[in-house]
């Protein structure tokens, strides 16, 4: 009879079940590791050698084979280390049978037989959950698989406590929920002079999680509008903490298991390919837009990015999840994010108009704008002019509202769209204004016949498109909102209108400047 231990494979941010057998078998002495496995999971064999010969053991002089199943599933990673090295002490008669039945085990073995950390320890620690059964993990990862919850989880820091565990002669602790990470203060909104409409679109992003672009000259602070977007945003709730913290557990960048409840904030630099924004690569990690997942993706210099990695951003900002296709699989990230974007008007950075006005407008202006596609453009809510800052607004004292006072409007606007949400059950991925779609956006979003007239308007002579339009509602719902007003009135509309550049306006904008071009 084989010696089976419980193991899994992720596919994503997904735990996936997986048995690890061991058999010894008559035939020429060797190891092997089959099941479709990686090659850090080949060498997997000569790992548990290794380990077993520093703990003074060794391998039976047989043919030992270790089968990872489902075999059709795809396994990556050094996890599968210890499950392998326990099913051969079971089968060695090392460990009784019965007493790993009941775990889910993963680490990664060193020579002299210490476990070393993994990455992935939190969803490993909630799929076992879902198993009914309770986890092996290396020490270093115990504080982190403790969030879970899960009251069944052993973190040996090497085999020897761990075999000396099942015998009797020590007992494991479980082990203690890492220590809530202490967040740095967030940056406030008094520290930015002027800006008042630019400020507004701020609010009205975070309260109803509608994505938002600055263009604006260089040194109008577009960037520090942004970096201040975290101070203003509720914390993470609790189901949104662990499905947040399973991504970062998989990108392996939770340290001594230390969650925090602040948002994410994540800024890529504008050199970024498109496999980091949206995950890949070799084992197919989370990108920073599934980083920033039920937070906040800032993009600065957002013409600057390759095409390609911008229109890779299209289907996540409306499906909320990145899905990296592979020949034989595919990979499933979450990635409901709040996408902030900064752009100049065009590369030489002032536009066409005011004060070291570009001498190539309107040509200039075009030519950059247009590195960002017209349906991603589509995809944002709110996207502001922002002036440059003068000499009378430098020369004011700093704003008497902060940041704390905006941020309680946002979580009462954000109250009343939660409670909306639940008491009409509507279809809606987080209950906010952003998400909101089908029959429930019509529900919530019911026009009167002066608000739709305007909105119709407007659309007719913009050439506002389908999106667009329900973003419009979205946002001019979350106006309402945020002056707690019951319905959607004609201001709360024409207020959103003014927040949406269109192709329309934009054209003007453009013969306003060749009137201006002599000859």
């Amino acid at each position: 009879m084989p010696a089976r231990i419980t193991t899994i494979a992720f596919e994503g941010a997904e735990a996936r079940r997986v048995e690890a057998e061991v058999v010894f078998t008559n035939g020429q002495v060797g190891f092997q590791v089959v099941g479709l496995g990686d090659k850090a999971v080949a060498e997997s064999r000569e790992r548990v050698r290794g380990a077993f010969a520093g703990m003074g053991l060794s391998l039976p002089g047989k043919r030992i084979v270790a089968a990872l199943s489902p075999a059709d599933l795809p396994k990556e990673g050094s996890h599968f280390d210890l499950p392998i090295a326990l099913a051969v002490m079971t089968a060695m008669g090392i460990i009784p049978e019965d007493a790993l039945s009941g775990y889910v085990c993963i680490g990664e073995l060193m020579l002299d037989g210490r476990i070393a950390p993994v990455s992935g320890a939190l969803p490993a620690a909630m799929a076992a959950n879902g198993f009914d059964m309770g986890l092996i993990c290396p020490a270093d990862n115990g504080p982190e698989a403790a969030w879970s919850g899960n009251p069944s989880i052993l973190a040996p820091a090497s085999l020897i406590s761990l075999i000396n565990h099942f015998k009797g002669h020590a007992v494991l602790t479980p082990p203690q929920r890492g220590a809530p990470k202490i967040s740095e203060k967030p940056l406030d909104l008094n520290e930015v002079k002027g800006q008042e409409t630019p400020k507004r679109a701020l609010e009205i992003a975070a309260a109803g999680g509608h994505n938002l672009l600055f263009v604006g000259p260089p040194g109008s602070g577009k960037s520090m509008l942004a970096q201040r977007l975290p101070g203003i945003l509720p914390p993470l709730t609790s189901r949104e903490l662990l499905e947040t913290s399973q991504v970062w557990s998989m990108a392996g960048l939770i340290a001594k298991g230390e969650l925090t409840q602040e948002r994410p904030f994540r800024a890529p630099h504008h050199s970024a390919s498109m496999a980091a924004l949206t995950g890949g690569g070799m084992r197919a990690r989370p990108g920073e837009v599934s980083l920033a997942h039920n937070g906040v993706l800032f993009l600065d210099e957002l013409p600057e990015f390759s095409p390609q990695a911008l229109d890779s951003l299209r289907q996540p900002l409306e499906t909320n999840e990145v899905i990296v296709a592979r020949a034989n699989h595919h990979i499933k990230y979450p990635a409901r994010v709040q996408l902030v974007a900064a752009m100049n008007p065009c590369r030489c950075g002032h536009g066409g108009v005011g004060k070291g006005a570009c001498g190539k407008a309107p040509r200039c202006i075009k030519d950059y704008q247009s590195r960002v596609s017209g349906p991603l453009m589509d995809r944002i809510d709110l996207q502001i002019d922002v002036p440059p800052v003068t000499a009378m607004d430098l020369s004011l004292p700093p704003p008497t509202e902060g940041s704390k006072a905006v941020a309680a409007r946002v979580q009462a606007a954000r109250d009343i769209q939660l409670e909306r949400a639940r008491r009409l059950d509507l279809p809606s991925d987080n209950g906010l204004n952003a998400t909101a779609y089908g029959a429930g956006l019509e529900q919530i979003c019911a026009l009167d016949d002066q608000a739709r007239a305007l909105l119709t308007q407007a659309a007719q002579q913009t050439g506002l498109s389908a999106r667009g339009w329900t973003r419009t509602l979205r946002l001019a719902r979350t106006i309402a909102d945020l002056e707690q007003c019951g319905p959607v009135l004609r201001r709360h509309v024409a207020e959103a209108l003014i927040y949406r550049r269109t192709a329309a306006a934009d054209n003007q904008v453009e013969a306003r400047l060749q009137m201006r071009i002599p000859g």
